[in-house]
């Protein structure tokens, strides 16, 4: 009997029910959206995302809409 395989990173909360495309499409995105991306304002890493196209810089203190998922 094989052993079963681990689930890969944030969407194996998903199971199998929505597709292997689907699930690497979702980590791709979300494995960006969640780390500190580079502020247009201070050119410096610090800018987190608070919720859909809102992001807020930690070092500047600026609040700013940008893209949805992560800033280019």
């Amino acid at each position: 009997m094989p052993t079963k395989s681990k689930k890969t990173k944030s969407a194996g909360r998903f199971g199998a029910k929505h597709g292997k495309s689907v699930r690497t499409k979702l980590v791709k995105i979300e494995s960006k959206q969640k780390i500190k991306q580079k502020c247009p304002f201070c050119e410096r890493p610090g800018a987190k995302r608070l919720s859909k196209g809102i992001w807020e810089c930690k070092k500047c203190n600026k609040k700013f809409a940008s893209n949805t998922f992560y800033l280019d």
